[in-house]
């Protein structure tokens, strides 16, 4: 299943089999885009902190979410 906004756009590209509009479906997902920009700034505009490696940022994602939820002593 995709889950999307009511964005026109979406009904051209996604398979209307596996596409589903709803914004109940979609608010975790914001939230956690939301969190990421907010504690990594790999994760905003690109400027001088922007990722050059994906595993760099696999790596950043690991970390931030071992420290958010205690398994991280710092």
């Amino acid at each position: 299943m995709v889950a999307t906004d009511y964005w026109k756009a979406y009904e051209i590209f996604v398979d209307k089999d596996i596409h589903k509009q709803s914004k109940a479906e979609t608010y975790t997902v914001e939230g956690y885009n939301s969190f990421f920009r907010h504690f990594l700034a790999r994760m905003r505009r690109k400027t001088k902190c922007y990722s050059k490696s994906v595993k760099m940022l696999e790596y950043s994602f690991a970390l931030l979410m071992a420290k958010w939820n205690d398994n991280l002593a710092i």
